[in-house]
């Protein structure tokens, strides 16, 4: 009995009761759901016309071939050659596959070393163009102050000034080259601070719980006493005082002598900063000027530049970590980002109005922030390649005396009237106040050493902290005596490997703290 459709011996039949055929279910299943009728009669059928037959189980017999042993051998065979054949178009696919990937990747290197090409070029005309937009102020500004046409006031147009904006400057701003190039310092400084460790020559803290005054030094004038500001050169352990006598002064510590003076403000010098190697020396003034002083090999230093682009007293200079660049903060309400090679002010940033100007700036260790204080007692933090202010951290009393960025790049310390806060820079939040302990007083300056091991606070009197985590204590290690008789201290700051401690107060005297000789004796 065969089924009406295959023709072969159905595996499960049914009969129809209408025709009597017999059929395959699974195949008359499908033909009555697609075409529903008899595929041999064609009448109209349903599954319920349908009935299964039951018979025995169907053995199917073997085929002829399979019968005998050289029917087997003849089947293993083609199945052999089968085989072989597919294992060939196998290997000749994988040839195949194999030529066009090496061709992809002989494609993909030749792509590679052109980009890098057209890259390298792009650096260069970027590099070209920059250097351009620098020389531009500085070649063509004499031509076009002759030829420039008179103003309504009877002064002339410069290049620095744009038509119909009398006396605002125009800048070359921050070039792409000079944005890869603090990119690249960011980067390498990252990675060396991974690695850090603290040095071993550092002062440990038992020899800053036994630190005291060595010696006293008078810089200044008598007649108009006060220091004001001071940095230390680490390399060459040169002192820089800046004082209301309008000059700076560089102390070789080693010797105990005055190595120069540098003059030429006609007010108060509110801020003095070293280059890296101690060869160039920035003074801040109030007199609305920033000088960079240039050393020569017989120790006396001359101005190179004067810069004249603040409206208002010049209250901090800071230089930025490639030693190239640096920035000034006034009370113009205004930060400058100057080229320390030619002294031109690539952009001048205005905060925002209802501010009374800035106070104290600092750059991050990295670089690519920049930190400034306000009179308004409001902490502004800058994105230095877009000049944007990405956040501002509030809650201080009074104008914002000091900050300071500590080494491991972590942690922002801000000094004002009420004391000193700490910063985390990884949550923006304020983790520690330190108050201040005269409130008429205030607190002066705060400075991070540079291995930021140690921090130091100058107010009425002088204290030091040692550096911890955010939640563990951060130990006073040293207290110094009571200076406000002999002037308000206005500056502290930590010498090579914090062996000494510099101190600036109004009273004209440079003072050094550190460990005593070994018999005992001061120094004079």
């Amino acid at each position: 009995m065969n089924c009406s459709i295959s023709g072969e011996v159905p595996e499960e039949p049914v009969v129809s009761t209408k025709s009597g055929h017999v059929f395959e279910r699974r195949l008359i299943e499908r033909y009555v759901s697609d075409y529903g009728k008899c595929p041999v009669s064609g009448e109209p059928l349903t599954m319920d016309d349908v009935l299964p037959v039951k018979m025995g189980k169907i053995v199917k017999p073997r085929p002829l071939q399979a019968a005998s042993i050289p029917g087997l051998l003849s089947i293993f065979q083609n199945e052999w050659d089968s085989l072989m054949l597919s294992n060939f178009a196998l290997e000749q696919q994988l040839h195949t596959a194999r030529q066009e990937l090496s061709h992809a990747l002989y494609q993909h290197d030749a792509a590679c070393r052109v980009i890098a090409r057209l890259k390298k070029e792009r650096d260069e005309a970027r590099s070209l163009l920059a250097l351009a937009e620098r020389q531009i102020p500085m070649t063509a500004s004499s031509d076009i102050a002759v030829n420039a046409p008179a103003l309504s006031n009877g002064r002339k147009a410069s290049l620095d000034e744009e038509p119909g904006y009398a006396g605002k400057k125009m800048r070359p701003g921050i070039s792409a080259s000079i944005i890869a190039e603090i990119t690249d310092c960011n980067l390498a400084l990252s990675q060396q601070r991974k690695k850090r460790q603290i040095p071993s020559t550092l002062a440990p803290v038992e020899d800053l719980e036994r630190y005291t005054q060595l010696s006293s030094y008078p810089l200044h004038k008598t007649g108009k006493p006060g220091i004001t500001s001071l940095d230390i050169c680490h390399s060459k352990d040169i002192i820089a005082t800046g004082g209301i006598d309008t000059s700076a002064v560089l102390f070789d510590r080693s010797s105990g002598q005055i190595m120069s003076t540098l003059s030429g403000h006609s007010k108060k010098v509110t801020s003095v900063n070293f280059d890296a190697q101690g060869d160039m020396v920035l003074t801040g003034s109030a007199d609305k000027t920033v000088r960079i002083w240039q050393g020569s090999e017989d120790g006396s230093y001359n101005c190179r530049h004067i810069l004249k682009d603040h409206t208002a007293e010049v209250q901090a200079i800071t230089v930025h970590a490639t030693n190239n660049y640096f920035a000034t903060a006034s009370l113009d309400n205004t930060w400058c980002f100057y080229e320390f090679s030619t002294g031109l002010c690539l952009t001048q940033v205005e905060g925002a109005s209802g501010s009374e100007g800035y106070t104290s700036a600092a750059f991050h260790p990295d670089g690519l922030i920049l930190g400034t204080g306000t009179s308004n007692a409001d902490v502004k933090i800058w994105d230095v390649k877009t000049q944007a202010n990405v956040t501002t951290f509030s809650g201080h009393t009074g104008a914002i005396t000091a900050i300071s960025f500590s080494e491991n790049g972590y942690f922002l310390a801000t000094a004002a009237q009420d004391g000193v806060k700490l910063w985390d820079l990884r949550k923006l939040k304020n983790f520690r106040t330190f108050s201040a302990y005269d409130k008429d007083t205030g607190t002066n300056s705060v400075e991070f050493d540079h291995s930021g091991c140690y921090l130091g606070l100058a107010g009425s009197d002088i204290r030091v902290y040692q550096v911890a985590s955010v939640k563990s204590e951060w130990n006073c290690v040293k207290t110094f005596p009571d200076l406000s008789g002999t002037g308000k201290v206005t500056c502290v700051k930590f010498g090579p490997d914090s062996k000494y401690i510099a101190v600036g107060s109004m009273d004209h005297n440079l003072r050094i703290f550190g460990l005593p000789s070994e018999d005992g004796a001061m120094e004079s």
